[in-house]
């Protein structure tokens, strides 16, 4: 063939994998021989068209034909209608009607990896401040001891398929088309088994429930993922285990609020204390009590920064901070003289005493004279 690989496909020459594939399998779907009997000029189109996608789904092949073109395929190098040709055929066919065959390969002598598990497991602020060795119960498949995982009743073995002679699929061929499919007979595990384990039905795995402990290190956020290689699903007849994963989701604290590694605070304070200052004390999720000071005239909302007092940085030996915000309490349920008190106060007050009211007040009689006067 001489086109060149990209026109024949309709793709760019930058086109990625997943653009090739899908541009192959509406062509293949197009112009193959079940779809256009007895056209010849289909025929053609169709063996041109998994020559190109042959070469060019391949990253070495591909890098080669972008710098020397057909060149670099002559004198047999290239694809044929061969093995080539039915391997990519096989792989779209199975993508296209990979349930109708069975579904995808699975792995010779009938070993399956397990499947991944997932444990969602909650723990409290002073627990991920801390860490902490947690103890966990996973339900799970687990490998049958007296079969050893093979599914055979203990004293026999699995034996090889003999329709597909051990390898999980069978070949169907149809003049120059071949296609691979799952075999029937041993569900492409590539064994079967004439007398099953009792205790596993065959399976080669039971359920049962395991006690797992579990690390958890210190400074872990609210969606940390923790693995444990090989705890997950047992796999079937003698397979590897799945691994099993650890979602961490942190419960909300009644008294501090987390950002990363930051620690906030909401402190409420009485106006006597915000206007005179003082000290109040708190105790840290470390449980150490710390000591913030608060000046005279402090506001309504303004915070202190109290410095490696929040979060540990986790597999770090960094600590975040701690931000308090106070917020300036009013006082109610006054009684007579607290309210003597405090109309003396106000009849004592200045600008100086308030000086963010008064300045506010001040602003806004000014911008209403002017625009009156205008």
């Amino acid at each position: 063939m001489n086109n060149d690989f990209y026109e024949t496909l309709g793709v760019s020459k930058t086109a990625d994998d997943a653009a090739l594939k899908s541009a192959f399998r509406k062509l293949a779907m197009q112009y193959h021989p079940d779809r256009n009997p007895g056209d010849k000029e289909a025929e053609s189109k169709f063996k041109d068209i998994n020559q190109a996608y042959e070469i060019l789904k391949d990253p070495q092949k591909r890098a080669a034909y972008d710098r020397y073109g057909h060149a670099a395929f002559q004198n047999g190098g290239g694809p044929g209608a061969g093995d080539g040709f039915a391997s990519s055929m096989a792989d779209i066919f199975e993508d296209l009607f990979g349930n109708m065959m069975g579904g995808g390969r699975q792995r010779s002598g009938g070993r399956e990896r397990g499947s991944d598990l997932r444990y969602n497991l909650e723990i409290t602020l002073e627990e991920a401040f801390h860490g902490k060795a947690a103890s966990i119960k996973v339900p799970t498949a687990v490998s049958c001891e007296p079969c050893s995982g093979s599914g055979a009743k203990p004293g026999s073995k699995p034996k090889t398929c003999a329709t597909c002679g051990g390898q999980g699929r069978v070949r169907a061929q149809q003049g120059f088309f071949a296609i691979e499919r799952t075999c029937h007979v041993c569900q492409g595990r590539g064994q079967t088994i004439d007398d099953p384990c009792p205790t596993c039905k065959g399976a080669g795995r039971v359920t049962k429930e395991r006690q797992l402990s579990v690390n958890i290190p210190a400074g872990v956020e609210d969606g940390t993922r923790i693995r444990l290689a090989g705890e997950g699903e047992g796999g079937l007849r003698g397979g590897p285990a799945g691994d099993l994963y650890i979602f961490l989701s942190v419960k909300p604290h009644a008294f501090f609020q987390r950002d990363g590694a930051d620690l906030y605070c909401r402190v409420p304070i009485s106006m006597v204390q915000a206007s005179l200052g003082g000290e109040f004390s708190l105790r840290g999720l470390d449980g150490t009590e710390v000591r913030v000071k608060i000046p005279e005239g402090t506001q309504s909302g303004r915070q202190f920064r109290l410095k490696t007092k929040g979060m540990p940085v986790l597999r770090s030996r960094n600590i975040g901070d701690l931000h308090v915000q106070v917020d300036v309490e009013t006082p109610q349920n006054l009684t007579k003289r607290q309210r003597e008190l405090l109309m003396e106060f106000e009849k004592e007050s200045s600008g100086k005493t308030h000086p963010e009211s008064s300045g506010f007040f001040s602003k806004m009689k000014d911008l209403f004279e002017k625009m009156s006067g205008s």
